[in-house]
C-alpha cells in the first residue's frame, strides 16, 4: 500500500480537530450527591439507583477523558511524525481506511488490536462491538 498523501493527512487532522472540539464541548457528566437537601437521612429505595447513576456518570467521564487523550495523541503524531500517522504502532502496516474513518485516532490495525484485546481478556466481534 502506498504511503499516505499530505492532503490526506490534512483531512485527517481536520477530522481529529473537529472530533476533539466536539468532545471538549460536551460537558462532563454531573455526579449527583446522594442527598442534596442537607439532610443525612437517605431514601433506601432511591439509594441504589442514585449509586448506579453515579457509577455511570463517572465511567462516561473516564471514557470521555480517554477518548480525548487518544485524539490528542493522534494529533501529536500528525505534528511530530506525520509519516507514521495511519500506520499501526505494532506492525507498521497501514491502518485500513474504514477503520480510520470510524476511529481516526486508532493506534493499531484490526489484527494487532485483536491481539491486544485478547491479551487484556477482552474480545471484539466487530469494530463497533466490544465486550470484556
Amino acid at each position: 500500500m502506498l504511503p499516505m498523501e499530505p492532503r490526506d493527512r490534512q483531512r485527517w487532522r481536520r477530522e481529529l480537530e473537529a472530533l476533539r472540539d466536539q468532545t471538549v464541548a460536551k460537558p462532563a457528566e454531573k455526579i449527583s450527591p446522594n442527598r442534596d437537601d442537607g439532610s443525612t437521612r437517605t431514601d433506601d429505595d432511591a439509594q441504589p439507583l442514585n449509586e448506579m447513576n453515579q457509577v455511570i456518570a463517572s465511567r462516561r467521564n473516564r471514557l470521555r477523558q480517554g477518548s480525548l487523550a487518544q485524539i490528542n495523541a493522534a494529533l501529536a503524531k500528525l505534528g511530530d511524525d506525520p509519516e507514521m500517522y495511519g500506520l499501526c504502532e505494532e506492525c507498521e502496516e497501514p491502518i485500513g481506511e474504514k477503520r480510520l474513518s470510524l476511529m481516526p485516532y486508532a493506534e493499531y490495525c484490526v489484527s494487532c488490536q485483536r491481539r491486544h484485546d485478547e491479551q487484556r481478556g477482552a474480545a471484539r466481534r466487530s469494530l463497533t462491538d466490544f465486550r470484556s
